[in-house]
């Protein structure tokens, strides 16, 4: 599927919905308990059992973004399943330090 920012998505196992912030111009295949995420307002699908290997869950508010830093969605609706870009992984997000005041 290709993504754009601002594209809004939810799992069709659990209540997980993520907002695109970064995408690459290429096809993403992204998922969450290991099935493929469908547009918000769509019929995608729904049903279906979460991957125990993709079982980690979502955190509200938290940015998730692949290794090299070319996808980055926001999560806005905490699930079970965990996000992953085909089978693999896509992390948290981790927090910039912010700079020392002297």
């Amino acid at each position: 599927m290709q993504l754009k920012a601002g594209t809004r998505l939810k799992s069709a196992v659990d209540t997980t919905e993520v907002v695109v912030v970064k995408a690459p111009a290429r096809d993403i295949d992204l998922r969450c308990g290991g099935q493929p995420m469908a547009a918000v307002g769509s019929d995608g699908g729904g049903g279906g059992a979460i991957d125990a290997s993709h079982s980690s869950g979502t955190l509200l508010g938290k940015r998730y973004t692949d290794e090299a830093g070319e996808l980055e969605v926001l999560c806005t609706k905490a699930g079970e399943g965990s996000l992953s870009e085909g089978d693999t992984p896509i992390h948290q997000k981790d927090a910039k330090p912010l700079p020392s005041s002297d």
